[in-house]
């Protein structure tokens, strides 16, 4: 089953230099790469992720399309056809105050060697078009620690803005909404 195709429709979102696409079994050993780098796990979760993690997650995300309606993409570069990072929302009932629940959950993740290029900032825009035109009845937020600057930098350049502060599994956490 190796790149095999989901059983269920992910759309494919073009932007200037990137394609947001479903996510394929065969991008396993890069998406391992990502999720085990220290630089890209510090402000999420504050570890690298294993092998076995990485693999829960892509199941996840698979799994909220079907579930869902909408999920997460795998980040693709045109140029070279690389997997580089995933991009998208959910609803993963956190507990969190606030409440998150029934709101559309913004995410993004890119390899350490994709950050400083704008990608982040272009696949949140193609996403937040996406979102826009298929939930628009949906409240968008997003969950950012304090000191990742570079990801609020990226929430507030898509129009999120400051709406609490808050703590998740102990942590400082920053919630944004647009």
């Amino acid at each position: 089953m190796s790149g095999a195709e989901p059983l269920f429709l992910v759309p494919v979102l073009d932007t200037e230099r990137l394609r947001l696409r479903a996510h394929r079994v065969d991008d396993h050993a890069e998406r391992v790469a990502i999720w085990s780098d220290p630089e890209v796990t510090r402000f999420i979760g504050g570890r690298p992720l294993t092998a076995e993690e990485v693999w829960r997650r892509f199941l996840q995300f698979m799994g909220l399309w079907s579930v869902l309606g909408y999920g997460y993409w795998a980040v693709e570069e045109k140029s070279t056809g690389r997997y580089i990072g995933d991009i998208g929302f959910a609803d993963f009932r956190r507990d969190l105050q606030p409440s998150l629940d029934g709101m559309l959950e913004f995410g993004w993740v890119l390899a350490s060697h994709a950050h400083g290029k704008g990608y982040a900032s272009e696949a949140v825009a193609a996403a937040i078009g996406w979102a826009e035109q298929h939930r628009p009845t949906l409240r968008a937020v997003c969950i950012i620690a304090p000191d990742n600057r570079a990801s609020i930098r990226v929430a507030e350049k898509a129009g999120f803005r400051l709406w609490q502060s808050s703590s998740y599994h102990d942590s400082p956490t920053l919630v944004f909404t647009r």
